[in-house]
């Protein structure tokens, strides 16, 4: 389900879901009650919900649809990509966080992701939530020795990955940089997690800042 109050941004988002024969559009809402009416209604597997919205605000209408529907994935999308609304998303049980100027490759894989069970935050967004966290985060001796005997069960390669992680860099981006294929990158990601007890990237990308990677 799309919801956003905007017919054109809409169209192209159905647009480019619709061009990946496993997903199906089945509900659009232009408001954030509506939203919430409507999943109620649908029970769709995720919902695509903006922020900026008129009667009720996206990050408001989550905070519903996480009690209405709690089997429903939400995925936040927006065109603002402040730090208290990513924070905010992350901390009201959203999937996930893109920007509208994301790649509609990477608008499917989220997509995707969210349907699976999994928590997807695009590059961009993780870095606005490590940087956040960070700042704000108290007693950073304990937390700083804790992480580091946290990730004493990784590889030095797994480290190397996890530090990438760490800058919010993709796959793609990680690869790049160590001379490793996006595919291997991902294979990497999903044994750190798996060993660390993480359950996302933006997590590892935290405790990869406390340990000071």
């Amino acid at each position: 389900m799309i919801a956003d109050d905007e017919p054109l941004i809409r169209a192209g988002i159905r647009m480019i879901l619709t061009s990946d024969p496993a997903i199906e559009v089945i509900a659009e809402g232009t408001n954030g009650r509506e939203a919430v009416e409507l999943a109620r209604s649908h029970a769709p597997d995720v919902v695509l919900l903006d922020i900026q919205m008129p009667v009720m605000d996206g990050l408001t209408a989550l905070a519903e649809l996480r009690r209405a529907v709690p089997g429903t994935r939400v995925l936040i999308l927006t065109t603002f990509g402040a730090r208290e609304n990513v924070l905010r998303a992350v901390q009201h049980g959203g999937a996930g966080f893109l920007l509208k100027d994301s790649a509609p490759a990477e608008l499917i894989r989220a997509v995707r992701a969210a349907a699976a069970g999994d928590a997807y935050l695009s590059p961009g967004a993780t870095r606005h939530v490590v940087e956040s966290m960070v700042a704000g985060a108290a007693g950073g001796t304990d937390r700083g020795e804790t992480a580091r005997q946290r990730i004493a069960v990784l590889s030095e390669r797994e480290r190397e990955v996890l530090a990438l992680l760490g800058e919010g860099l993709s796959n793609a981006d990680a690869g790049r940089r160590i001379h490793m294929s996006e595919a291997t990158v991902k294979t990497y990601v999903s044994r750190i997690l798996a060993k660390l007890g993480c359950e996302n990237r933006v997590q590892a990308a935290l405790l990869a800042r406390d340990a000071e990677l």
